[in-house]
């Protein structure tokens, strides 16, 4: 009895001790009200800590009476510390709401890193271009948005609307282009098509420079440039958006784009419609410039549910773009743009000249490329426990055609069908001694085929990707370690493709099933397998809140792409025939990158050293013959040939950001990029001289100076009002692959750019629309880009003014409005 009595007395007492324990809860928001997940709580010198599911609430239970000191601190945010007054058996309900920090340090990314990181914690050089950003420079295409707002980037354009991205001196390929995570699949390695991304429809760019190969696989060697869709502003059970309208008077673009969000509970759907036109560009050489009008429709949906055991998201695009064909063919004697009107027997000399009235016109000539781009992804998160599951797959198709002759418009020269299904699944370890690791595997499965077309530049085939990775990272004091490993296969197969005369049109068809006789095999059976390992090692010392160095060392690895080991035909929108290599091996680089980034009260100052080098690095040049000659397979058309070597780029970027506390009117903004890419081709050297010492497209030295001030005091009408005043520098480029004229030397040149803007708003507060008003090129500067494709569009040795090729955009006044719902 004795026994009985001393366990209830026991288990009376036991309980009684929990009774008297306390219960901390509440929920976390953002400012302006939005549940903020993924909130860390913390209790000082207790050990004790929690996170904020996906509704912002959290719960600390089973606390002893007391005082107790709380951190609330999330990625992105200010930390903000309470005093608490713990009694027993008592509720203390602690609601938070949260303010995004100012800093560009503890912005946050999710690009190239297993989980949602700040910048501080990333030794990986990443930049970030806001909407807002954006929005300032006011431009053609999104990847000039980017080029204005992020050092180290540059891009091979074909006039207004198509700008191929560059990082460091690499492009195309190498290059990995995400659409909110996703790749984007779309026959990357034409030069004559743009990005089949939504300029109006993004909230945000996340540049990775230097190898990503860890994450994506191949394709990422050069980095990765992520766009990240624009949501407009949720509120329950309310039906909110925005409006954007756009023209610029050189080309007399005309854009608009109106976008829709409803929120209902935990569901939250968007759509948005955007529409483009533009005429032929201009400039003070050439005039209006023949061939580089467009039009453009996307159309974009997104539903997802937010729950407590993660998300659910299912999105879908559309992008349909027509953009003519030019050639730079014109009259020997005016200069004016002439048009090819024949097929066969078509002379460059006789051809008609182009008139006024079909220069200036907002229809399109029959020679143009029709890029259609569809994409249907979910993007889900599954919460198990301290850990979680993110599983991405995609499907997008891209189609192809590109419409070139002019006695037969409506027979397609080119025309392909890109299938791509996307798959990747990462699993989010939890926590183990303080190391965040993730395992993951990701690929594609993707098709190409050719249909009704008269050119076949590269074959019908069939490709499979895989990858498996591990990422792990760790903070030790002030010191955060952050590295993994990767490996890669990639099957590439194709079958014998044949072509022969087609009676009917004139021109080639491909021929398929067993008879064969009477045709050409233009493209040989082939069946191939690549593998590829790739890694990295991180530090980034935290010397202080604000000032941190980083280091880095990355192996990245990319299989050749399809048209540098297949490719043996015309691309009729680039005007070349391009001549693949079979035997070509794998892509290899080591880069190591050295990093300085300060925030400071006054300046933010950033500075970046890279060493990249590159092992079977693939290029093209022109070829020539014996006689120096060059080698011309289908007239009026150039030949270029794939080449492979070994190749060093290295650089620098440099940003002053200069914003004094006590001038908070003044911001004055400064980057300077360099990168020298080097052949490493010593054979080649040696047996042509230094016509080959350096690779093509390199970007020259290039300098951006914006000076903006920010007007304080404003009337209550007036919203953020600002001015600014760019100057955009450009050094000469004389170094550059000058064998067999692949290119010649280019001179500077600055470019001036004013530009203002501001919010409009009701007398209640209320936004009633921003304007964005902005003069590119104010001095109307007459210049070609080093990475300008239409300079070498040129049929005469000389011409009577003396000028060759085609002349970049001159003078441009754009103004856009943005009209809240």
């Amino acid at each position: 009895m004795t026994k009985y009595m001393y366990f209830i007395l026991c288990l009376f007492s036991v309980t009684g001790s929990f009774a008297q324990r306390g219960t901390i809860k509440g929920k976390v928001t953002t400012d302006v009200g939005d549940a903020l997940s993924f909130t860390t709580i913390s209790i000082v010198n207790k050990g004790v800590a929690t996170r904020t599911g996906n509704n912002g609430t959290y719960l600390l239970q089973n606390l002893a009476p007391g005082s107790y000191t709380i951190i609330f601190s999330a990625v992105g945010y200010q930390k903000q510390q309470l005093i608490a007054e713990v009694k027993s058996g008592g509720v203390i309900v602690l609601n938070v709401s949260m303010t995004k920090t100012e800093s560009r340090l503890s912005e946050v990314i999710v690009t190239g890193v297993s989980r949602a990181t700040e910048v501080r914690r990333n030794p990986v050089p990443v930049a970030v271009m806001t909407k807002k950003d954006m929005d300032r420079n006011v431009n053609n295409n999104i990847i000039d948005a980017i080029i204005k707002g992020v050092p180290g980037v540059s891009a091979v354009t074909t006039g207004p609307n198509v700008s191929k991205p560059f990082i460091r001196g690499l492009g195309y390929n190498r290059v990995l282009t995400l659409y909110d995570g996703i790749r984007q699949e779309g026959q990357q390695w034409g030069d004559e098509h743009g990005i089949e991304i939504d300029q109006y429809g993004i909230a945000r760019a996340e540049v990775v420079k230097g190898p990503a190969s860890l994450s994506y696989g191949s394709d990422a060697l050069a980095g990765v440039i992520n766009m990240i869709p624009y949501l407009p502003a949720f509120d329950n059970n309310s039906l909110k958006g925005d409006y954007t309208v756009d023209y610029h008077t050189n080309n007399r673009l005309i854009g608009s784009s109106l976008g829709l969000a409803y929120k209902l509970n935990d569901w939250r759907f968007t759509a948005r419609s955007t529409g483009k036109i533009a005429q032929n560009y201009t400039n003070s050489i050439d005039g209006r410039v023949y061939g580089t009008a467009y039009n453009e429709l996307n159309l974009s949906a997104m539903a997802r549910v937010d729950k407590s055991w993660g998300y659910s998201q299912l999105a879908a695009t559309l992008f349909n773009n027509k953009q003519e064909i030019p050639d730079g063919s014109r009259d020997s004697l005016t200069r004016r743009f002439t048009r090819q009107v024949f097929d066969a027997g078509d002379d460059i000399k006789a051809r008609p000249i182009v008139p006024d009235n079909e220069l200036g016109t907002y229809r399109l000539n029959p020679l143009y490329q029709h890029i259609q781009h569809y994409r249907l992804y979910s993007s889900n998160q599954f919460k198990i426990g301290e850990g979680s599951i993110n599983l991405l797959v995609g499907a997008q198709q891209s189609v192809r055609r590109e419409y070139n002759h002019p006695t037969q418009p409506q027979q397609a020269g080119l025309h392909v069908v890109l299938n791509t299904l996307n798959y990747d699944v990462k699993y989010n370890l939890p926590e183990l001694a303080g190391i965040e690791t993730s395992v993951g595997v990701n690929g594609m499965y993707q098709t190409n085929r050719s249909k009704n077309a008269t050119d076949f530049p590269i074959p019908d085939y069939d490709l499979f990707d895989i990858g498996a990775f591990l990422f792990a990272k760790k903070t030790l004091g002030k010191l955060d370690i952050s590295g993994g490993i990767r490996l890669d296969n990639r099957s590439i197969k194709w079958n014998n493709f044949f072509v022969a005369n087609n009676p009917q049109n004139g021109f080639q068809q491909h021929v398929t099933g067993a008879d064969t006789i009477g045709t050409y095999l233009q493209f040989p059976a082939f069946n191939k397998r690549y593998q590829g390992f790739s890694g990295n090692l991180g530090l980034t010392y935290n010397v202080s809140e604000r000032l941190l160095l980083k280091a880095n060392i990355a192996r990245g690895y990319r299989a050749p792409n399809i048209t540098e080991i297949g490719s043996n035909g015309l691309d009729p929108g680039a005007h070349i025939v391009y001549l693949g290599n079979r035997k070509f091996k794998p892509e290899f680089n080591v880069q190591q990158d050295l990093g300085l980034i300060s925030y400071l009260k006054d300046a933010d100052i950033s500075a970046d050293l890279f060493n990249n080098n590159i092992y079977n690095y693939i290029y093209q040049a022109r070829l020539n013959d014996a006689k120096g000659q060059p080698v011309v397979i289908v007239p009026g058309n150039s030949t270029y040939q794939y080449q492979q070597s070994k190749a060093r780029l290295y650089g620098a970027e440099l940003s002053v950001n200069l914003h004094p506390e006590k001038l908070k009117w003044f911001c004055w903004n400064n980057s300077l990029a360099y990168v020298k890419g080097l052949n490493k081709n010593q054979e080649l050297i040696d047996r042509v001289g230094d016509d080959a010492k350096y690779l093509p497209f390199v970007p020259p030295l290039h300098g951006r100076s914006e000076f903006r001030i920010n007007f304080q005091k404003t009337s209550k009408k007036l919203q953020k009002p600002y001015l600014k005043l760019e100057a955009d520098i450009y050094a000469a480029q004389n170094e550059f692959y000058a064998l067999d004229n692949t290119e010649t030397a280019t001179p500077g040149y600055t470019l001036w750019n004013i530009g203002c803007g501001s919010g409009f708003r009701h007398t209640n507060g209320k936004t009633l629309f921003d304007v964005f008003l902005q003069v590119d090129n104010v001095l109307d500067k007459a210049y070609q880009s080093n990475l300008n494709r239409l300079k070498y569009f040129e049929y005469y040795q000389a011409s009577p003014n003396g000028k060759s090729g085609i002349y970049n955009i001159g003078r441009n006044i754009s103004i856009k409005m943005i009209v809240p719902l």
